[in-house]
């Protein structure tokens, strides 16, 4: 018999304005709003505190970070409380004197701190200069228990490494949350919006095939130039492309938000359905865990390749 045990999720799809405490109080409302409409755990969009502050690479930014635990994980925790829902943010991380990370963090109902993960792949593109702000995570691919289940959370660049995805659910993770900042830079919007946007739904689309779960791709929406009171980015910005989504175990896209509006998705999560798809696939039955070493090489040049083969070097 599969598990007949639901719940519901709320995926808050925001546009971020230049005044980090108007972002935080907007986030409070829509997680109360999420609540309100039946959301047992809320996810926020990636560093929703600001405007998305990487493009460009600015000393005086660093001052935006916080210790977590900290100031605003103490006011997420108190939203929780009041709300009855578990809560999933991120949170630019001030570690040590130096050492800042790209992090998220998961609260639960009585909102204390279930889980703590730093972003693992840090980009390094035009516009999304993160490699200056952000050490790499060190706290390895996690699943939190919950009131509602397992669930693991990557955050936007990790989205597109299959490993990621796979170390979270082999560790019982029965919905990833992907806390997002991604759009399109303006000069290519025209030739390449499209095919962008369906490759970010699609390779996410296939976590969740490749592993039977539910996945939530939550992004933030607007243009932006990274103001953060009137500390802006020069150039043309970027337009974050919205397009929050839930897909089901089968990658199916049971919601989806538009590319132009703030939006709360609110859909249901059916464990049983995680069941029923994994019997008719059961990809986690049939993986040649003896064959997979050389994945953790960075590449197999062609000594490795003879080597495998039986030869010699």
């Amino acid at each position: 018999m599969t598990e007949k045990r639901k719940y519901t999720a709320g995926l808050v799809q925001m546009s971020m304005s230049a005044d980090p405490e108007a972002n935080f109080a907007s986030a409070v409302a829509h997680i109360r709003e999420a609540a309100l409409r039946g959301a047992n755990i809320v996810c926020l969009p990636e560093l929703f505190r600001t405007q998305y502050f990487c493009q460009r690479e600015d000393l005086r930014l660093f001052d935006l970070a916080e210790p977590i635990p900290g100031p605003s994980t103490k006011r997420l925790g108190e939203a929780a409380r009041e709300a009855g829902v578990a809560i999933v943010a991120s949170l630019f991380e001030r570690r040590a004197p130096g050492l800042y990370h790209n992090t998220a963090v998961t609260l639960g109902t009585d909102g204390e701190i279930a889980g703590v993960y730093r972003k693992m792949h840090i980009p390094d593109d035009p516009l999304y200069y993160e490699k200056y702000y952000f050490a790499p995570g060190d706290l390895g691919f996690q699943a939190v228990g919950l009131h509602v289940g397992r669930v693991g959370t990557l955050v936007c660049w990790d989205q597109w490494f299959p490993e990621a995805a796979r170390l979270t659910v082999l560790q019982g993770a029965e919905l990833l949350f992907y806390p997002t900042a991604i759009g399109w830079h303006p000069a290519e919007k025209e030739e390449f919006g499209v095919a962008q946007y369906d490759a970010w739904q699609t390779v996410q689309r296939a976590h969740a095939i490749a592993n039977g779960v539910y996945v939530a791709g939550v992004n933030r929406v607007g243009h932006e130039n990274g103001d953060i009171l009137g500390n802006r980015a020069s150039g043309p910005g970027l337009e974050f492309w919205g397009g929050s989504f839930l897909a089901d175990p089968f990658g199916r896209i049971i919601a989806k938000a538009s590319h132009e509006h703030e939006e709360i998705l609110i859909a249901e999560v059916d464990l049983g359905l995680i069941e029923e798809t994994r019997r008719n696939w059961p990809f986690l039955r049939d993986r040649r865990i003896d064959a997979y070493a050389p994945i953790s090489q960075r590449f197999l040049d062609a000594a490795d390749l003879r080597v495998g083969s039986g030869e010699s070097k």
